[in-house]
């Protein structure tokens, strides 16, 4: 009998590529389960934006919420983890054999890489593709990236730390280093992650309320640098990285290859 998936995301305002999400990995996956909370992590109040498109199967949905604050003494990634942990809280339906795939809305595992679906290990890293602003705006600095993550609910004690603590690097390792998680498979092709696919207004929204609060102030959040990088094809955060058009090919989502005019905001040509 074949193990059910779950693919899990924490939600902040990203309905747009978790309808694309959905699309990609709706045959795929069982249920989809999104957490959003009542407030940032900076631990502002903000309304519940989640609103998924009407073709959406709502029966495949899950949408679980965050009420209450987050305790004032917390920083926005303390916030961050408490949220992913909430989300476990809520994920008890789930059997002990089944899979739970967590990643951000915009790591996209490949749906190829779920057609019968095993891990071997403890722990699964999707090594992702990624681009950035535009669906074919390759970024190769940051590929492949270590994206969405998979365990069994068995053994899943931490959303946070199977994010946090578990990385390709723990391969690398001693056998002798039991504070490293090394009982990790790699999936290579694992799929995308369409970094910013966005209007310059989000994006700059996004930058005020990221947990690098860094990059909250004017220099890197205002909309108009922000349209400034993405007409050069550059970083937002000055890396000089310079980023690559890539023509869509399969390689690519089946959904959006085949759906391409639905998508020409955030297509190079």
């Amino acid at each position: 009998m074949k193990n059910k998936i779950y693919d899990c995301i924490t939600f902040f305002n990203e309905n747009f590529i978790f309808n694309f999400r959905y699309h990609v990995l709706k045959d795929y996956v069982d249920t989809f389960v999104i957490c959003e909370s009542k407030f940032d992590h900076q631990n502002r109040p903000k309304k519940l934006n989640f609103n998924p498109d009407k073709s959406i199967n709502k029966d495949k949905i899950k949408y679980v919420v965050l009420n209450e604050p987050f305790p004032q003494n917390t920083n926005v990634w303390e916030n961050q983890a408490l949220q992913r942990e909430f989300m476990l809280t809520n994920l008890s339906f789930i059997e002990n054999e089944e899979y739970i795939f967590f990643s951000d809305p915009d790591e996209i595992p490949n749906p190829g890489s779920l057609v019968d679906f095993k891990l071997n290990k403890k722990y699964g890293i999707f090594l992702q593709e990624c681009f950035n602003y535009k669906f074919n705006l390759h970024n190769p600095y940051e590929s492949p990236w270590e994206g969405t993550r998979v365990c069994k609910k068995k053994n899943l004690k931490s959303i946070d730390f199977m994010r946090q603590k578990v990385k390709m690097k723990n391969l690398k390792y001693s056998f002798f280093r039991i504070d490293k998680e090394r009982s990790i498979e790699v999936f290579d092709k694992g799929g995308w992650h369409f970094n910013n696919l966005m209007s310059p207004k989000k994006i700059s929204l996004k930058l005020k309320t990221f947990a690098h609060t860094e990059f909250s102030k004017d220099s890197f959040s205002s909309v108009k640098v922000i349209e400034e990088k993405i007409s050069k094809k550059i970083d937002l955060f000055e890396r000089g990285h310079n980023y690559n058009h890539k023509k869509i090919d399969e390689s690519f989502p089946e959904y959006l290859v085949k759906n391409q005019n639905l998508f020409n905001e955030f297509i190079i040509y």
